[in-house]
């Protein structure tokens, strides 16, 4: 049997920036944000604000890039031999093809385990549903009195204090004192939730401070202070360090504020609008009322006139005419209605009687009947009809099928080379080898001999 060129299989040939591509695809779609930490070296700093370094340990090294909107956001400057942690994603760089990651986050290697221990409490407690919205708590808008948790002598109580003054002075606080940072100071924190809890003297808490490093702000991202917050039953606004500082107990708040100041402005209402409100609103209420009294006097005097104008004896004869009338109007209201509904149960009574209910089910009863029957003698024509149509159907098969040619005595002969059915004998020489198609099994013959064809008659 000949092969053909349809039957080789095709090559599929990369090119290598196709190659490169799908590499990188591979890459970045295999593998999520990352957290990695190594040694920086070979550090460079081009006029575009981006930066390029590679990042190493004792075994390997990867290549490294940070853009420059991601650059900005540093805390720190980055030097060759400093450890550090990255947040990063796995890429390729196409033009060179080297594996490389794209840093979307660097910290020194000192605040990385803390972010680590961040990043794994955060995805705990929002397991456990702690920052869901249905906890969250409404912030009232006019509290009777504000808490605030946080320390007596850092600047974060003055700012507090400033804004809640100058917003509303007549706003009573009160202050629960703690240490906001080191050894014991989320314990000290939870202590004065409960205990303001307890106590249940204000409607709003503020836990604050002011802003610091991820070291600073360790004790807000406590475990205990973070379920403190969860169990408080009052609405609770956090207010920690700078706008950019995120810690557990901003997720965990009923509302965060970006810092002190703003917290105070979010739980403090505005004097001054509330003042030009109560003043709108007095206004207001003095004009109903101005436009109510007149109504009303203008009422009373409509009244008197007519009290003045009409007796109560005439009144009350005019009434009792109307009273009358209308009774005796009611009386033959009802006698024509129950003549008309004596007529109506005549005529349905006389209606039921000619039509009776058995006399229909008879007449439906004979139709399904004959309908049956006609349905009975056509599902028996069409299946007669079919089984001729098939057995004239297979009778002309039988006709036309090269199997029954064979039957008779005839034969198929092919070359046995290439499987060439043969018409004429010019189609072979001597010594060729041909099968012959039987009935039933085939020969495979050598040619001996070869009659030519037979001349046709005139």
């Amino acid at each position: 049997m000949n092969t053909t060129t349809s039957d080789i299989p095709q090559r599929d040939i990369y090119t290598v920036s196709r190659l490169v591509r799908e590499t990188r695809s591979v890459l970045e779609n295999s593998f999520p944000l990352i957290w990695i930490s190594g040694e920086i070296s070979n550090l460079a700093q081009p006029a575009s604000g981006h930066i390029y370094f590679s990042l190493k340990d004792e075994i390997a090294q990867v290549r490294c890039a940070m853009f420059r909107m991601k650059r900005q956001r540093l805390r720190f400057q980055p030097e060759n031999g400093q450890q550090v942690m990255l947040r990063a994603k796995v890429s390729l760089y196409e033009a060179r093809g080297e594996f490389q990651l794209i840093a979307e986050h660097m910290e020194p290697a000192g605040e990385g385990a803390l972010r680590l221990a961040f990043e794994q409490l955060k995805q705990k407690l929002a397991a456990e549903g702690l920052f869901d919205a249905a906890h969250k708590q409404a912030i009232p808008g006019m509290p009777r009195q504000v808490g605030i948790i946080t320390s007596p002598s850092g600047a974060a109580i003055r700012d507090l204090l400033t804004v809640l003054k100058r917003r509303f002075p007549a706003l009573p606080v009160v202050i629960y004192p703690v240490q906001v940072q080191g050894e014991g100071a989320a314990q000290q924190m939870v202590h004065m939730l409960q205990l303001a809890n307890q106590r249940n003297e204000c409607d709003v808490l503020i836990l604050s401070r002011g802003g610091g490093s991820l070291e600073d702000l360790q004790a807000f991202n406590d475990e205990s202070l973070a379920r403190a917050i969860h169990a408080s039953r009052i609405p609770l606004v956090s207010g920690i360090g700078h706008e950019i500082d995120f810690t557990i107990a901003d997720f965990v708040a009923d509302q965060r504020a970006p810092t002190p100041s703003a917290a105070a402005e979010l739980v403090s209402p505005d004097q001054a609008a509330w003042l030009k409100q109560l003043h709108q609103l007095g206004q207001r209420l003095d004009l109903i009322q101005t436009r109510r009294l007149r109504h009303h006097q203008e009422q009373l005097s409509t009244l008197r006139n007519r009290l003045l104008r009409q007796h109560p004896s005439q009144r009350l004869q005019q009434r009792a005419q109307r009273l009358d009338e209308l009774n005796q109007r009611l009386r033959q209201t009802q006698q024509l209605y129950l003549v008309n509904l004596q007529h109506r149960l005549e005529k349905l009574w006389s209606s039921l009687t000619r039509l009776s209910p058995q006399q229909r089910i008879e007449n439906q009863r004979h139709h399904y009947q004959l309908f049956a029957e006609r349905l009975q003698r056509a599902m028996e024509r069409s299946l007669l009809d079919s089984r001729t149509k098939l057995n004239q159907l297979a009778r002309d098969l039988h006709t036309l099928s090269p199997l029954n040619t064979l039957s008779r005595g005839y034969a198929i002969i092919s070359r046995e080379e290439d499987g060439h059915i043969l018409h004429a004998s010019s189609e072979v020489e001597r010594g060729d080898r041909v099968n012959a198609r039987l009935s039933q099994g085939s020969l495979v013959c050598r040619v001996e001999d070869i009659n030519p064809a037979a001349k046709k008659e005139s």
